[in-house]
């Protein structure tokens, strides 16, 4: 199954280098993956019949409950199968539904495959937050997505509203999550053995993960967005809509409803919100012109269905629930395959404009038809099995676990869905087939040309339909061992034929009345018009949107001036009120000790000295110098409490920003501007004074009372040993940042990738023709070399290059012996960084550019992808995540030799400090370099 997971992410990542390649033939080749899985999945029914679960855990993080496991039961099983196999169909699909030169090809085939990925591994996950972490990226997946043509307002609309709504659940369904875990066990399997004790926690956790659920499945009120995310290309509609998103939800709540079925407000919130939203979908559904928006709201219709059926709780509602999941992903993928063909075939998909396309597509009017019989819910097909079913287990649930009144007025309200079914589905099928106005020879169909292959998939899922509705016993027995876990009397087998039964009646009274409608389809349609819309959640989401944006701007022009001293005072007066004043009421008593020896104390006053100068130095050069003053005191200090790694960054650091700040003085006033005296002038100014002095001392009594309210010996004293034993290391620094703790490292130069990626972008504005071939670069190196030429020294260059050599050498020293010595990756790409920084002063850009002729993106790219490998690779020898190993060798030339695996990591940090300064020194200084030259050609 881990396989199989990561075979989608894999798959994912290369799709864009295929899409470039093969273009729609990518679409095939990514198929591939799924249909592995659905293959896979199909060779485990055996298993999955006989009750048995297969189990892969990868230990994580055992402390947190946060271990990676996989599980496969019924219910896994079936939304597998359905996720792998629609998926593969749907790509199969692709490859005839775009234009051959779309240019987005290469991102939609990643975002699909990596979204098909995320839906397996939310079905199979066996604990609540790795599956968490699969549900939101279905959403985030997703939300690419819908808004796949990004240049449509309605695209981008639907997209940020399928985002916002799905969301909000998902962070209800977060804290939900963490209390069941915390009260019971992450693991799932786990805490359905033994449930959360009832209790006022239970049931809370318990909603807030419905109300993610219940987000997911577009439930009344929330059920506006799928509606609008029909803006997303037909394949994703099919996709998302009818076999896996929204499918989300309901296996969340079948997932759960062993174990929280009897939890107060479970069964209530489900049933009632099912059968409204099955009735609202139905009833919007016929008001629908466009038959994309029909099977929208047909499918919002159809999820309330599932839901009612989900909340009753019993093994007959289990099983019909089941039923109902199987077929309409069968009968609703064909469906919206069927509107893709003819809105490619005839480009409207306006019922009104459609005339006799039965006729030109005779093969798609039959698939089409039999499926939209199989969701009226017509025999022998599989959508009547799972209604006859469906309603047998209502009329049950008048006897238990619902009262009798909520069980009849259940079956009332799937009755009526079942009829406005029946309407919508035939409205469909007239409206995209049949001939309106003129009939006989004499009309003449809408002209109609579409790819003939994409038949495939519409035709397979079709047959299953039909074939899925002689298989009623073998999907009872594929099914029992989830509805065994459920309360109630075994259930009739699913079956064509139970004989005249009143559930059989039931459906003949829905067919029916949804036959009746659809032949009153004009005085219905004029009284739909009369009535006012009902759970129009979108108007309230929408007015909604409008007050919070209204409201933000209100906070926004209070609080956001652009004053940075005013930004400043706030956050200094709240620290001041706050922790300050808690500071300074446990201060008495506390033992304070200024310093160890005399020579701290003089570079104590030292850094004092050199912070008031640089406040009142009036030359912005001046001030910096004197900035860099306290950080190069600092750096002392450390080297005077015995830190010499953190001296040497301190250092590093201090002397490469003090050299951007100069680059940076470039494009600013040589002073700071005097502005005249006055006495409200002079009132601030002592406020800001008091205010200065105040923040300093609170943040100085909150050194020591955090200092003195330690009452055990810290943890870092046993950190030498833990390095050396663990760690396999003699710097105490270097393995804390690389092993001890290096996901805090992981996490960090992760800020810093994203830290370049600002600068780039918001230092200097590039536009889409900025020159990304750096061969052309460095063609263009003499060309710059000669513009500048009269600014270089040839000595001074001559002497760069010489010490640029011995920087590269000292650098990978530190890389290498930063693991037992003073040093590291961060301090060794911080040299290389100041070796480029330096090759730039002394030749400009041309130099810098021929010192390092490549991408900073690509830099920083390698070094996080190095990082991020070596952090799971221990995963692959039965380890842990950023586990350390190391190898120990005799080499005839260097002796003994030790290798620790955390060098890997290491180099990752290395490359992308480099990338980093590469980016820094070409964004802050070339960059100004670049703009003042075009200021010169332009003056």
């Amino acid at each position: 199954m881990t396989l199989l997971l990561l075979a989608h992410f894999a798959a994912a990542a290369i799709a864009p280098g295929l899409a470039k390649s093969l273009h729609r033939r990518s679409f095939l080749v990514l198929a591939l993956v799924p249909a592995a899985t659905f293959v896979w999945l199909l060779a485990q029914s055996g298993t999955v019949t006989e009750g048995h679960t297969l189990v892969e855990q990868i230990r994580w993080v055992p402390q947190l409950g946060m271990d990676f496991s996989l599980r496969l039961g019924t219910l896994q099983w079936l939304l597998g199968l359905l996720v792998s196999g629609v998926g593969a169909l749907a790509l199969v699909y692709c490859a005839w539904y775009f234009k051959p030169d779309d240019p987005s090809l290469w991102r939609f085939t990643g975002v699909f495959t990596a979204f098909a990925g995320a839906m397996l591994g939310l079905v199979l996950a066996d604990n609540l937050l790795a599956l968490y972490v699969f549900w939101e990226l279905t959403t985030v997946f997703s939300y690419t997505l819908i808004g796949h043509n990004p240049v449509r307002s309605a695209n981008r609309r639907s997209a940020m509203q399928a985002l916002l709504v799905t969301t909000f659940g998902g962070l209800a369904m977060l804290v939900g999550t963490v209390i069941i875990g915390q009260t019971s066990s992450y693991t799932i399997s786990e805490m359905l053995a033994s449930p959360p004790p009832a209790g006022a926690l239970t049931t809370v956790a318990a909603l807030l993960v419905l109300a993610g659920a219940l987000t997911k499945s577009a439930q009344i009120p929330f059920h506006f967005w799928l509606p609008g995310a029909m803006a997303a290309p037909t394949p994703v509609s099919a996709y998302l809509h009818a076999a896996s998103m929204v499918k989300a939800g309901i296996y969340l709540v079948l997932l759960l409803e062993p174990a929280f079925a009897d939890v107060p407000g479970w069964r209530p919130v489900l049933v009632v919100l099912g059968l409204w939203t099955m009735i609202v979908g139905g009833w919007r559904a016929l008001r629908q012109d466009d038959i994309k928006l029909l099977l929208a709201y047909g499918t919002v219709s159809q999820l309330g269905f599932m839901t009612v059926l989900s909340g009753i709780g019993s093994k007959a509602a289990a099983l019909a629930a089941l039923g109902l999941v199987l077929s309409h992903a069968l009968f609703k993928s064909v469906l919206f395959f069927t509107v893709g063909i003819i809105d490619k075939g005839t480009g409207t998909r306006d019922l009104t404009q459609l005339h006799g396309i039965g006729r030109t597509a005779p093969v798609l009017a039959v698939v089409a038809t039999i499926s939209a019989a199989s969701m009226a819910g017509l025999p022998p097909l599989v959508g009547f099995v799972a209604k006859e079913s469906a309603l047998t287990a209502a009329m049950e649930s008048a006897h238990g676990p619902l009262s009798t009144a909520t069980g009849w007025l259940t079956v009332a309200g799937i009755v009526a869905g079942s009829a406005l079914t029946v309407a919508y589905s035939a409205r469909f099928v007239w409206g995209a087939f049949m001939t309106k106005g003129e009939t006989g020879a004499a009309a003449r169909p809408t002209p109609f040309d579409a790819p003939r292959p994409l038949l495939i998939a519409p035709v397979l899922l079709a047959a299953a339909t039909v074939a899925a509705g002689f298989l009623g016993d073998p999907l009872t027995e594929l099914f029992h061992p989830y509805t065994a876990s459920l309360p109630g009397e075994e259930p009739e087998h699913l079956a064509l034929w139970h004989g005249l039964t009143p559930a059989l009646g039931l459906s003949a009274v829905a067919i029916a009345g949804g036959l009746t409608l659809f032949a009153l389809r004009a005085p219905f349609a004029r009284l739909q018009a009369r009535l006012p819309d009902v759970a129009d959640g979108e108007r309230v989401y929408q007015r909604f949107m409008k007050a919070l944006d209204r409201f933000a701007v209100e906070v926004t022009a209070l609080s956001q001036g652009g004053s940075l001293p005013t930004y400043l005072a706030a956050i200094f007066l709240v620290v001041l009120a706050l922790p300050g004043v808690v500071a300074a009421t446990a201060l008495p008593g506390a033992q304070v000790r200024l310093w160890d020896t005399v020579a701290q104390a003089v570079v104590a006053a030292l850094v004092i000295a050199g912070a008031v100068l640089a406040v009142r130095a009036r030359n912005r050069l001046q001030s910096v110098m004197f900035v860099g003053t306290t950080g190069y005191g600092l750096a002392l200090l450390f080297l005077l409490h015995g830190a010499p790694d953190l001296a040497l960054t301190q250092v590093l650091v201090e002397t490469f920003s003090l050299v951007l700040f100069v680059l940076v003085l470039r494009k600013l006033p040589e002073s700071f501007r005097r502005r005249p005296r006055s006495a409200r002038r002079s009132w601030r100014r002592s406020w800001r004074l008091a205010l200065a002095g105040s923040i300093g001392l609170a943040i100085s009594t909150l050194t020591v009372v955090a200092a003195n309210a330690r009452v055990h010996e810290p943890i870092s004293k046993a950190f030498p040993q833990e390095a050396y034993d663990f760690g396999h290391g003699r710097n105490v620094v270097n393995v804390t940042l690389v092993d001890i703790r290096a996901w805090d490292t992981l996490g960090e130069i992760s800020v810093l990738v994203a830290a370049a990626t600002g600068i780039a972008s918001l230092v200097f504005v590039r536009t889409q023709d900025v020159e990304r071939s750096w061969t052309r670069r460095r063609n263009q190196g003499a060309v710059m070399a000669s513009v500048v030429r009269e600014r270089r020294s040839v000595i001074l260059e001559t002497a760069t290059r010489l010490v640029f050599h011995v920087m590269i050498l000292l650098s990978l020293y530190l890389l290498f012996a930063g693991h037992n010595q003073v040093g590291g990756g961060f301090a060794g790409g911080l040299v290389l960084g100041l070796a480029l920084l330096v090759r730039y002063l002394a030749g400009g850009r041309a130099e810098l550019d021929r010192a390092a002729p490549v991408s900073a993106g690509l830099v920083l790219g390698a070094g996080l992808a190095v990082s991020a490998v070596s952090a799971l690779a221990p995963l692959a020898f039965g380890g842990t995540v950023l586990q350390s190993a190391v190898l120990e060798v005799d080499l005839p030339i260097w002796g003994h030799v030790k290798i620790v695996s955390a060098l890997a990591f290491d180099i990752g940090v290395y490359l992308i400090v480099i990338g980093l300064a590469l980016d820094v020194v070409r964004s802050l200084g070339a960059g100004i370099d670049k703009q003042a030259e075009e200021d010169e050609v332009t003056a």
